[in-house]
């Protein structure tokens, strides 16, 4: 048997290796696009939901009568192994291509065809029995199977990283439970501010992400509306009446996804303000959880030369020449991620304003940086809850002594002795380095020491309650 077989398309015909079960248009998109270097088997939700979207087309084409039920089932039982993961390696395509995703729905078309052949006892490329475009490609365009394929990933990918917050979310509520009766010094600004608990810090950490986890569900929902039987502008040309309804209907029993159709086919097939808006929640959780990464960096600063209130695990030695050092190496890196995902939510903002009249035709760099950035951020949460969060410890002598040390905790005085008398006390301390009891209480005899336990009792500080004589 030869090694290589024949196809053709309208460009000429190519020589395509028998073990392949792409064909010549897979052929001419990894010759055209070296960019990435990563290939769609990379996200094998992307070739799972395409299997879902052909599986879901062959049964509504056999429901209209338009197919062969006998080629309507073949192309059901390819589809069926695409969905079970199998055949990865035959998905080669760039993530990053031109011509809006066609080459990575031809990809699917063939390979799903040449299964069917091998199923049908016919070989690779014998296309008169079972035709990518022909039959495997019936009633679609790329300009609807794309984008729908897309969204059935993209959702199971929101719904992965919502998994991963959680896990956040709930590491931070634990410390915040661990750390509840650890008195330390706020501060606004790098400043001193006033009394308040790690515990309350920490489950401000919590609900903070639990935020994002709320607006991830809400946001989830804008990608349940598909463009299936809009064909290549929304026209529905080429496909039967009945045929957008059943196919959504089977996608979504065969997705369990509560998938719908757009009411409008022109404006959804040309419109991408769903992930613009999905890019920018993902944005607002990366930047509050980097945020939250430089909070522990600050906290752990030190040892002896910072803030040093908290203590991460210990990962990795930190310098080549400085011994001893240890660095805050997962906070950081959960930092870089964050200011990846920051990137590409403007990549993706500039290519959905690119979209020209019917298509927008920069979707699969959309694909490509949504898809990166949700398994990114997805990584780093896990990698954050595990290799620090969980293992953080509190200094407590240390954030007790820093509070009752600060020239902060006048404020505490001021429905006493007013804000005027409080600005003269701190600016005391501050020159001489005497404490504010000392200067309250003994020099300047403006309270008793009785009041000043009242008012600095470690039940007053986490839980402040108004004291005005």
């Amino acid at each position: 048997m030869s090694e290589f077989r024949t196809e053709h398309d309208f460009l000429g015909e190519k020589q395509i290796p028998n073990v392949a079960y792409y064909g010549i248009q897979t052929a001419r998109a990894l010759e055209n696009f070296h960019i990435t270097g990563i290939p769609v088997s990379k996200e094998p939700l992307f070739i799972q939901a395409f299997g879902y979207v052909k599986k879901a087309a062959a049964m509504a084409n056999r429901d209209c009568g338009v197919i062969d039920p006998k080629i309507a089932e073949v192309i059901c039982q390819a589809a069926d192994q695409l969905i079970a993961g199998e055949y990865l390696d035959q998905f080669v395509t760039d993530m990053i291509q031109g011509g809006a995703g066609t080459s990575v729905n031809m990809n699917v078309n063939e390979v799903i065809a040449n299964i069917g052949l091998e199923i049908l006892g016919h070989p690779k490329g014998a296309y008169d029995y079972l035709h990518p475009n022909n039959h495997v490609n019936f009633s679609q365009s790329t300009n609807d199977a794309y984008p729908t394929a897309f969204r059935i990933a993209l959702y199971h990918k929101i719904e992965r990283y919502i998994l991963s917050l959680e896990a956040l979310q709930q590491a931070f509520a634990r410390k915040a439970e661990e750390f509840k009766d650890v008195l330390k010094m706020g501060r606004t600004q790098l400043q001193d501010a006033v009394p308040m608990t790690l515990g309350a810090e920490f489950n401000g950490f919590s609900t903070t992400i639990k935020e994002d986890i709320q607006r991830l569900h809400e946001v989830k929902m804008l990608i349940c509306e598909i463009n299936m039987g809009a064909t290549a502008i929304g026209t529905s040309i080429n496909a039967p009446a009945d045929y957008p309804v059943r196919v959504t209907e089977h996608l979504r029993e065969l997705t369990d996804i509560p998938l719908v159709l757009a009411e409008d086919l022109i404006e959804a097939t040309c419109d991408t303000g769903a992930y613009v808006q999905i890019s920018g929640v993902l944005k607002r959780s990366a930047v509050k959880i980097s945020k939250i990464c430089n909070d522990l960096r600050l906290l752990s600063s030190g040892p002896r030369a910072g803030i040093n209130e908290i203590n991460l695990p210990r990962m990795q030695p930190g310098s080549s020449i400085m011994p001893g050092k240890v660095n805050p190496v997962i906070p950081e890196v959960v930092n870089q991620t964050a200011y990846y995902v920051i990137g590409t939510d403007v990549t993706i903002t500039m290519a959905a304003e690119a979209g020209q009249l019917q298509l927008n035709v920069m979707e699969p760099v959309i694909a490509f940086s949504l898809f990166s950035s949700f398994t990114y951020m997805e990584n780093a949460c896990y990698t954050l809850q595990s290799k620090c969060v969980d293992g953080i410890t509190a200094n407590e002598e240390i954030c007790k002594n820093m509070v009752m040390n600060s020239i902060g905790i006048v404020t505490a005085l001021n429905p006493i002795l007013g804000y005027e008398e409080c600005s003269s006390i701190a600016k005391e301390a501050l020159q001489t380095g005497k404490s504010i009891h000392d200067i309250v209480v003994i020099e300047r005899e403006r309270i008793t020491q009785e009041k000043w336990n009242e008012v600095f009792s470690l039940e007053n500080l986490i839980h402040p309650k108004f004291i005005n004589s």
